[in-house]
C-alpha cells in the first residue's frame, strides 16, 4: 500500500477534480465516492474501483469492511488527515474514497436500442433537466424502493455528482440509470415497446394521476423544479397528468412530485374495475 500525505500529490489533485468537475468525470470515465457506506456498495454490488484512499484512523475503525473494500480496487493508499480533508465534501468526513470507473450503464446514449430494451410492463421515470443532486439522489432511492424498472435523465445534475451519489444510499450505482440527450427519441422507443408516456404537469385540467390505469407499460416525465417539461417533451407525450392539490401550494417539490407517482405506479391497481 502506497502512502500519501501531500496535498499537491497528482493522484489527489486527479481526486479532487473528478469530485468537482462534472466535465472531468466524462473526460476521464471516472467518478468519485466518499465515505464508508458509499464505497462499500464497491464490495455489495460486486463492482471493482480504480483506487482506494483511507486514513490511519479509518483503517483502525473499519478494518474487515475496508480489507473486503481493498480486494475490489486496482490500488490502495493509505492518507494522512490533511488529505482527507482535501479530498472530503463533507463537513464531519470518515476518511474513506473511492475512484470507479464509470458503469456501463452511465454511457450516454440518443437512442434507447443502442443500450438496452425496455420492459413493455415495466415501469419508468425520466427525469428532464432536473438540477438538483438532492433531488436525484432522493428520487432514485424512492425508485429502487419502489421497485421502478429504471431512471432516464436528461440534461440538469449529473447523475455521477457526489451530493446525488451521498443522497441516494447508493441506489444510483445499483439501480438501471441512464443518460439520455434525446428525450423525444426515448419517449418514441418507449411508445413503441408498448410503454405509455404521461407528462407530470401542475395543470388542474390534466387528468389526475389517481384515475390513471398503470397496470400495463408506462413512462412519467418529471421537469425542471423552476420551468417544469419543455414544450417539445409535452407535445411528444400522450397524456399530461397531474397530483390534485387542494392546499395553496402551487407545484410541489420534484422530489416529492415523482415519489407519489412512482407510488401510484406500482400500487396495486383497481382502476379497471371502476
Amino acid at each position: 500500500m502506497t502512502r500519501i500525505d501531500s496535498v499537491q500529490n497528482p493522484k489527489i489533485k486527479e481526486t479532487v477534480k473528478l469530485r468537482t468537475s462534472a466535465r472531468a468525470r466524462r473526460e476521464e470515465g471516472l467518478f468519485f465516492l466518499e465515505g464508508l457506506r458509499l464505497c462499500m456498495d464497491v464490495v455489495r454490488s460486486d463492482l471493482k474501483a480504480r483506487w482506494l484512499f483511507a486514513t490511519d484512523a479509518a483503517w483502525e475503525k473499519y478494518p474487515e469492511e475496508l480489507a473486503a473494500l481493498s480486494a475490489r480496487c486496482e490500488e490502495n493508499f493509505a492518507i494522512g488527515e490533511a488529505v482527507s480533508e482535501k479530498l472530503s465534501d463533507t463537513q464531519h468526513p470518515q476518511g474513506v474514497f473511492c475512484v470507479l470507473p464509470s458503469l456501463d450503464k452511465q454511457k450516454q446514449y440518443n437512442k434507447i436500442g443502442n443500450n438496452i430494451a425496455m420492459d413493455k410492463s415495466g415501469k419508468y421515470i425520466l427525469l428532464e433537466n432536473v438540477q438538483d443532486p438532492k433531488n436525484l439522489g432522493a428520487i432514485s432511492r424512492t425508485a429502487e424502493a419502489l421497485g421502478i424498472s429504471g431512471l432516464f435523465v436528461s440534461g440538469g445534475c449529473d447523475i455521477t455528482e457526489p451530493k446525488a451519489l451521498r443522497s441516494s444510499m447508493g441506489a444510483l450505482l445499483r439501480i438501471p440509470v441512464f443518460e439520455t440527450g434525446n428525450v423525444q427519441a426515448t419517449l418514441l422507443e418507449a411508445e413503441n415497446s408498448g410503454i405509455r408516456t404521461y407528462a407530470s404537469v401542475p395543470d388542474r385540467s390534466a387528468r389526475s394521476v389517481s384515475e390513471i390505469d398503470f397496470s400495463g407499460g408506462a413512462l412519467c416525465v418529471i421537469g425542471n423544479e423552476a420551468h417544469g417539461i419543455t414544450v417539445q417533451t409535452l407535445a411528444s407525450c400522450q397524456q399530461c397528468i397531474t397530483i390534485p392539490m387542494t392546499g395553496r401550494a402551487e407545484s410541489l417539490n420534484a422530489g416529492a412530485a415523482a415519489s407519489i407517482l412512482m407510488w401510484e405506479m406500482v400500487r396495486p391497481n383497481d382502476k379497471q374495475q371502476r
